[in-house]
């Protein structure tokens, strides 16, 4: 694995800015990359335009109550018709970089299922162009949480091994259009988040959960996020895969993937307490990074949930393990950790596919940091 980290933080050898502290480029090691990123659902608007078929989130927002107020992307900042004018911002700004994420809807309306969206193609073209005349690197999220709506219809989406196969195609495809000019390519955005928002919280779609954790119309919260995760892993293994033996060596990129990673601190000095923050990065972070680098899953995951877990075969341990080139940290925020195996807990908190662990952000009443 290339020790390549992409960071969004900005960290001066551990050392916290004060208020009114300027800090300036040249603080930073040569290759240092400042950017900006956005997703295509939050930017593009433009959803039923140029081909374009619906995506799983323009039908979550048009169900009532999924979303506050009842708003919805089908405008957003109508990024699709102010692409020039949003790029010449961000070279305004002298950032070096730009992460941005391709709509599958936009550029496979039907996934397998259908043809190549030529309009789509030409738009993410224009995109790349004209950063790179700009001289800003362009990296490309492939799945950030947006896919057609038909693979949701037709089997389920990330429930399915199916979906597998509508990705790499996906990725394929990319790979094909866009390759010549992207060097840093990220499989899916915070696979962790997709599987606990959208199938345990019910929060993100297809909005599946159950109690305790949610009032949903159907799912299995206590299931359904390890299936998900499982099909998410394979799917990104088997584009690395793909890339590395066709593409790769012409096109000399690099191919990571970005998760969500909370910090866990242990509520109290207790040992339990120690044990359980462990326990909660194994069953966050290590959840997705484990299998990626090492071939399966947490042992901890593992013990405590035992055949709920699924299981790679040798031959998928094979081709998922090593899997990244750098790894990709959305850091948003720490919280406390509870152990929920001795103590008493949450309703949520006191179940495996939690790792037996409460996590919360306050401490006798007060809060672990400012509130933002």
């Amino acid at each position: 694995m290339v020790g390549f980290v992409q960071v969004i933080l900005l960290l001066l050898a551990g050392q916290p800015l004060t208020y009114g502290e300027t800090v300036k480029k040249s603080d930073f090691p040569d290759g240092f990359l400042f950017g900006v990123s956005t997703s295509s659902y939050q930017i593009e608007g433009a959803y039923l335009e140029d081909g374009k078929s619906l995506n799983n989130w323009d039908v979550f927002a048009l169900s009532p109550g999924n979303i506050e107020n009842g708003e919805n992307g089908f405008i957003a900042d109508d990024h699709y018709h102010r692409y020039l004018k949003d790029i010449e911002t961000i070279e305004s700004l002298g950032v070096d970089a730009y992460r941005f994420s391709i709509s599958w809807a936009r550029v496979l309306p039907r996934g397998r299922f259908g043809e190549v969206n030529q309009n789509g193609i030409m738009f993410y073209n224009k995109i790349l162009d004209n950063l790179l005349v700009r001289g800003i690197k362009p990296f490309v999220t492939i799945h950030h949480d947006d896919f057609p709506q038909e693979l949701q219809d037709r089997y389920g989406s990330w429930l399915s091994p199916l979906m597998q196969e509508d990705y790499v195609h996906f990725a394929e495809t990319c790979f094909k259009n866009f390759g010549d000019r992207v060097k840093h390519w990220i499989t899916i955005n915070e696979p962790n988040l997709v599987a606990q928002m959208g199938y345990q919280n019910g929060k993100y779609p297809p909005g599946r959960c159950s109690q305790p954790f949610g009032n949903c119309s159907a799912g299995n919260s206590d299931i359904e996020p390890l299936i998900v995760m499982h099909n998410l892993l394979l799917a990104h293994g088997k584009a690395v895969k793909l890339y590395r033996i066709d593409y790769q060596r012409e096109q000399k990129g690099l191919v990571g993937i970005v998760l969500n990673c909370l910090m866990y601190e242990p509520l109290t000095d207790d040992d339990l307490d120690q044990e359980a923050s462990a326990r909660a990065l194994a069953f966050d972070i290590g959840w997705v990074l484990d299998p990626l680098i090492f071939g399966d899953y947490p042992s901890e995951m593992r013990k405590y949930l035992g055949n709920q877990l699924p299981r790679f075969s040798i031959t998928e341990k094979n081709f998922i393990k090593d899997g990244i080139d750098f790894i990709g940290v959305n850091h948003y925020t720490t919280q406390y950790a509870k152990d929920c195996i001795y103590s008493s807990c949450s309703l949520t908190g006191n179940r495996a596919i939690k790792g037996f662990v409460d996590a919360t952000s306050e401490r006798d009443g007060i809060r672990i940091g400012e509130s933002v």
